[in-house]
């Protein structure tokens, strides 16, 4: 039997008053790869405010039926759209103990880990569940944070393998990450998924020498493919093939609301695109611009650390 999870009355109480976390109050999620602490992430009052009613059902339900892994889940998926990745680790990790069958803990428990720059830990944890769901038939994994479609894009197989290749390559295993995202290419059933699989994986084999695979994939890029959520990474494939100017790519980045998560996805995609033609100060530059935004947990950004630890002295300490 499960114990009770802290209440969400504790959560909100940092909450301040307009709904946005005071700053006094923010705790330390992770520190960065330079050395820098993450704080956790401040929301807009009506954004946070849904997301804390989100997480207070999600709780709910769990305190309602201990014994179903998939309550347990949404606490752990609901506490990490709140920023609070350490927490959603804790849940996650109690999953892994109670339910040592279901890959799904093992499987967010690896994306958090890469939240919090912990990218060892998530290769451990996505390798099991990798294990732990062959010959299984997949499942279609439901979005917290659903598209405009309401269409989820994504599976439990595909997202385990998309999520091992961001580790290795985030760890600047690029062969090893350039095999992984092609398991995830494989067994795409989307677009969408197909897409976000090949943006990495062309990076990833151009780092590890394999240019003419990586050119390969170009080929089988369509500029007019109908994409739910992921027109970014069809655009940074188009950027690599030559169809996009860097100025046309950087003006195709959708909305304000969309921007910061954007911009991250699109700022690496140029850094590596002019790393790759050996610009390697304007590469550096635009690797910083990645780094000065605010959203710390998008790939792109934890890509765009990785990188500019890879190229700048590490921290002491580190």
């Amino acid at each position: 039997m499960f114990v009770a999870l802290l209440p969400s009355a504790v959560a909100a109480a940092q909450i301040g008053e307009s709904g946005t976390e005071a700053p006094t109050e923010r705790p330390v999620e992770a520190t960065s790869l330079l050395g820098q602490p993450l704080l956790r992430p401040v929301f807009a009052a009506d954004q946070a405010a849904k997301l804390q009613r989100d997480l207070e059902a999600a709780e709910a339900a769990f305190a309602a039926d201990p014994a179903s892994p998939d309550n347990l889940i949404w606490v752990g998926r609901r506490q990490a759209y709140l920023g609070r990745y350490r927490e959603a680790i804790a849940t996650f990790t109690r999953g892994v103990e109670h339910f040592p069958d279901d890959a799904r803990f093992l499987r967010h428990r690896g994306h958090r880990w890469i939240t919090l720059r912990e990218f060892d830990k998530a290769g451990v944890d996505l390798a099991a569940a990798a294990k732990l769901v062959e010959g299984r038939e997949d499942e279609i994994e439901p979005d917290g944070q659903p598209n405009a479609a309401g269409i989820p894009t994504s599976t439990l197989h595909t997202n385990i393998w998309y999520h091992l290749g961001l580790a290795a390559f985030l760890r600047g295993k690029f062969d090893i990450a350039g095999e992984m995202y092609g398991r995830c290419a494989q067994i795409c059933n989307n677009n969408d998924m197909l897409y976000a699989s090949y943006a990495w994986r062309y990076l990833a084999l151009r780092r590890a020498d394999f240019g003419e695979t990586a050119a390969g994939l170009l080929k089988h890029i369509d500029p007019q493919v109908q994409l739910l959520e992921n027109a970014d990474y069809r655009d940074c494939l188009l950027l690599y093939r030559g169809d996009l100017t860097a100025e046309a790519f950087l003006a195709a980045a959708g909305t304000a609301e969309d921007r910061p998560l954007t911009d991250a996805t699109r700022g690496f995609a140029l850094a590596q695109f002019l790393l790759l033609q050996g610009k390697t100060d304007e590469a550096t530059r635009q690797l910083e611009t990645v780094h000065t935004g605010s959203q710390w947990a998008a790939f792109g950004f934890i890509a765009a650390e990785a990188e500019l630890a890879r190229l700048k002295p590490a921290p002491a300490g580190r």
